[in-house]
């Protein structure tokens, strides 16, 4: 995972909750920088980082994921006093995915995905529990004329109390009858097939030790950044165990439909 700094701010990105916002690199690369000093702090950039990661293991369509040195001086520079704040709050270490010029927000009526990749989709989205693809926040876009993946800090919520969490790693995810995608996901066996695959124990534990100690502060459940990280890493390979009750809600859902 590439390291850049932040050269300049740009805008914000006032659509979403937590007010990412668009900044320049020292690569000369635009991206959206995701803040830890913004709504649930460090936690949601550990879920932006793992589950994009997550899906780029499996071959899903993601914006490159950097993390990004921001210089909270540069609060000096903006007029608002909200984003002056911010800045200074996430002075260090943040997340950011690249920015991608000219994208539309994804509509489910303008712009039908294929069966396979809405059912790799859709069982992605359950396996890391993501609760913020719906049809109110699709947090998709289309670019070039195909879909990408934003927006993952809602998942993985589970991390916000970590009370019995190996137990709740079994959890089916309800949840996932809401998603945008389920109606086009009739190809839900074989991209079970294909991401138990690619999702493998092996890239699960690459993708926990990306997670950065500067992100792994501030849980007194754990005494080091270590043990927090370890943490992540069995709670995931435990849900990749066999049975998969999250992909037979999945599959539930998907029925109720028909």
């Amino acid at each position: 995972m590439r390291n850049v700094v932040v050269t300049r701010y740009v805008t914000p990105l006032r659509e979403g909750g937590s007010v990412p916002a668009i900044v320049e690199a020292d690569d000369e690369g635009m991206y959206v920088i995701k803040f830890r000093g913004a709504g649930q702090g460090p936690k949601a950039l550990i879920a932006e980082l793992i589950a994009g990661e997550i899906a780029r293991a499996a071959g899903l369509p993601v914006p490159e994921i950097v993390l990004i040195e921001l210089d909270p001086d540069l609060a000096r520079t903006e007029p608002d006093p909200e984003i002056q704040d911010l800045i200074r709050a996430s002075g260090g270490l943040n997340v950011a995915l690249d920015y991608l010029p000219g994208a539309i927000t994804f509509d489910p009526v303008v712009f039908h995905p294929d069966a396979i990749l809405a059912s790799k989709i859709v069982w992605f989205d359950a396996f890391v529990t993501n609760v913020d693809r719906t049809a109110r926040n699709t947090n998709m876009l289309v670019w070039h004329r195909q879909l990408r993946l934003i927006d993952h800090g809602a998942a993985l919520y589970f991390h916000h109390s970590w009370a019995q969490y190996l137990e709740r790693s079994r959890d089916a995810f309800p949840m996932i009858r809401d998603h945008v995608l389920l109606p086009f996901a009739t190809a839900l066996d074989e991209a079970h097939e294909h991401m138990l695959t690619h999702i493998t124990p092996a890239a699960i534990q690459h993708i926990v030790a990306l997670i950065p100690d500067a992100l792994l502060r501030g849980d007194a459940t754990f005494s080091s950044a270590a043990e927090y990280r370890a943490a992540y890493g069995e709670y995931l390979l435990r849900r990749l165990q066999a049975p998969h009750l999250f992909f037979d809600e999945v599959k539930r859902a998907r029925a109720v439909l028909v």
